[in-house]
């Protein structure tokens, strides 16, 4: 049985925390950001989580 290969672009994009949850960056913050607040911004650096419904999928991805 050959190794699972890992799809590299996914494993570019999330990262695995120490409790098993799949982080990932949020989206909306690479241009236009002149018309959005500071307060949206400020969010959007923070990462996010990958939901409940996706999280299989991704994992799947990743070769975990």
């Amino acid at each position: 049985m050959p190794k699972m290969k890992t799809r590299r672009g996914v494993s570019k994009r999330f990262k695995l925390t120490g409790s098993g949850k799949l982080r990932r960056n949020k989206a909306n913050h690479r241009h236009m950001l002149i018309r959005r607040s500071n307060s949206a911004k400020r969010k959007m650096r923070k990462p996010g989580l990958v939901d409940s419904s996706e999280r299989k999928r991704v994992r799947r991805m990743l070769g975990i």
